[in-house]
């Protein structure tokens, strides 16, 4: 659970420099009219990312400073928001900051490290539900009543409406597929249609592995084979010849004419030795070279038929890959200095491969007319499924809706509102949504002959506070919020109902932190935690702090707050009464008695 466990208010109104001591359970905050109430929820707005004012800047100073400290469960959203902003955690424990200049601008800090004001609406949304005269209440917005309704609901909505989401997933997935492959049928019978040409053309060539670059040597060795026949004889000549005369000697009779002078005296030392062997060894090499160019010279034709007909199969291969050979293919293997005109090694073999590519896309192509079949039967089966959980959602949603109705309505009368009336509508939608097919709208009327309306437009700023405590206290535990903040939640209401009001906050504190502004000691008497902000006035400053009370000071300010008058002994009696009632009020609570209507689901 995440809690607010402390607020540094500096330079805003009339609030000097004030901190306030928080933590679990239920804490007031009260003082004298005037005094800086209003500022302790406005530095906490601020903290929550609210629109900053200049105007709310104490004068003589420079800016306002609002520093919190909370203590957070690793794992929770608002730490992974946090850490996901660059804030650093310390023993779990996140700090908050932020300053307004007086000209207006403000700049915000999360976990000790400069982050946008989003971030901080971010953690407020996960954090804090503000409940006041001028706040944006967390249950004003419809997708919140849903999710809270649901939550209300409990497994009844929860286990189909997971299996709804899923499908309706799948079929949005079906839908954009079969969208996608009816919308462009022409684009892709195009391309069907090119795939088809280039496959054909490619089959009639039908080029093999790696035959260009053979093809490119044997149009080398047909197209040179005169000069080729005369360098072999050439060079044949001079290693061997058949006849020799005079002035012809040839490189194997030279060679036989030093192996014989070296012979006869090879005995005689081992380095002559070593050297006519390796006279001996060269006569046999250049044996066999001469042979094997004998043999070659021989084997060369001129064929100028066979030369045209490689010629025009390369020009046929050199075709096919200016065609459909990728560039970066070719660059690849065969180095950027070659070009698909010159037979480069490995060029129809990128030819080949885009063949293949193009056999398995004219395939998908083709296969078209029966995936739109496919597709359509899968999405009228998914909408048969989702129409099905969706009546199931409804009829959880409509059936919780009436319990929800009952349960805030016995709060609402405990809160001095006995005629107020509340009402979940569960509207049918004109369409499947991701959330079913239902429209959730809480509506509220003040009156038994007033027709109940939405609750941003039924409810004055105090109905809508108490309607809103009476709310959260039937959603404790179903729509669990780590920090609720109320603001004049008592206001219209005196005597028994301030006791109710007291009652519920406490009960409300059993599952959160709980922060209230009030001007009742009934619920005062409530507290956890008595917070009262202190106004002096020097004659020319004035100055608000806040104090921590314990349980004489908490006994005065009660005094003060019944009468007028903290010295008064029937005050203080009557002060140490409220105290002794809500403490016992709460023990029974505690213990399972006295359970109010918003706990008995």
């Amino acid at each position: 659970m995440v809690v607010l466990q402390e607020i540094r208010i500096r330079g805003l109104g009339v609030i000097d420099d004030a901190q306030l001591e928080l933590g679990p359970g239920l804490t007031v905050v009260t003082g004298e009219t005037g005094a800086g109430k209003t500022m302790v929820l406005t530095g906490l707005g601020l903290l929550m990312g609210g629109k900053p004012d200049g105007g709310a800047v104490r004068a003589g100073v420079e800016r306002a400073v609002v520093e919190g400290r909370l203590r957070v469960d690793a794992g929770s959203p608002a730490v992974t928001r946090a850490v996901e902003a660059g804030a650093e955690l310390e023993d779990d424990e996140l700090l908050l900051s932020r300053t307004v200049l007086a000209g207006g601008r403000s700049r915000a800090y999360v976990g000790g490290r400069s982050a946008p004001v989003s971030v901080l609406v971010d953690l407020a949304e996960e954090m804090v539900a503000v409940h006041g005269q001028s706040d944006q209440q967390r249950l004003l917005r419809s997708s919140r009543q849903r999710t809270s309704l649901d939550r209300f609901a409990g497994a009844a909505v929860a286990e189909p409406l997971a299996e709804y989401g899923a499908r309706y997933d799948r079929l949005r997935a079906v839908d954009a597929e079969l969208t996608e492959v009816t919308t462009r049928a022409r684009e892709r019978a195009q391309e069907a249609d090119l795939l088809r040409f280039g496959l054909n053309e490619i089959e009639r060539v039908d080029p093999q592995p790696g035959e260009d670059v053979t093809l490119r040597s044997e149009e080398d060795r047909l197209a040179y084979a005169d000069a080729l026949r005369t360098a072999a004889e050439t060079a044949h000549g001079y290693l061997s010849v058949d006849e020799t005369g005079p002035d012809q000697v040839d490189a194997l009779t030279l060679l036989g004419s030093a192996r014989h002078v070296l012979e006869p005296e090879r005995g005689h030392d081992q380095r002559l030795a070593a050297l006519a062997d390796r006279l001996a060894e060269a006569s046999y090499l250049l044996g066999d070279v001469a042979a094997d160019l004998a043999s070659y010279a021989s084997g060369l034709e001129t064929d100028p038929a066979r030369l045209a007909e490689v010629q025009d199969r390369r020009a046929a291969l050199t075709d096919l890959i200016r065609k459909y050979a990728d560039p970066a293919a070719l660059t690849a293997e065969t180095g950027a200095d070659d070009g698909p005109g010159e037979g480069a090694v490995g060029e129809i073999d990128a030819v080949l491969a885009w063949a293949e590519q193009g056999s398995r896309r004219l395939l998908e192509l083709d296969g078209d007319d029966e995936r739109v079949v496919a597709l359509r039967e899968e999405r009228d089966s998914l909408r048969a499924e989702l129409d099905q959980l969706a009546a199931t959602i409804t009829k959880a949603r409509t059936e919780a809706a009436q319990r929800f109705s009952e349960a805030v309505s016995v709060e609402l009368t405990a809160l001095a509102m006995p005629h107020a009336r509340v009402v979940v509508e569960v509207r049918p939608r004109a369409e499947l949504g991701p959330h079913g097919a239902d429209d959730i709208e809480i509506l509220f009327s003040a009156h038994q002959s007033a027709k109940p309306r939405s609750l941003e437009k039924g409810a004055s700023g105090g109905e809508l506070s108490r309607l809103m405590l009476a709310i959260e206290v039937v959603f404790a535990g179903a729509d669990p919020v780590p920090t609720f903040v109320f603001d004049e939640v008592d206001a219209g209401v005196g005597g028994k109902a301030a006791v109710e009001v007291g009652r519920r906050l406490a009960a409300l504190a059993r599952h959160a932190q709980v922060l209230v502004v009030t001007h009742l000691p009934q619920v005062a008497a409530f507290a956890d935690r008595h917070l009262t902000v202190v106004k002096s006035d020097n004659g020319s400053v004035t100055s608000s702090d806040v104090q921590n009370l314990d349980d004489q000071a908490r006994i005065r300010e009660l005094s003060r707050m019944l009468a007028g008058q903290e010295d008064s002994a029937s005050a203080r009696a009557h002060a140490e009464e409220l105290l002794a009632a809500a403490a016992a009020s709460k023990g029974r609570s505690a213990d399972g008695g006295g359970r109010m209507a918003g706990y008995s689901q």
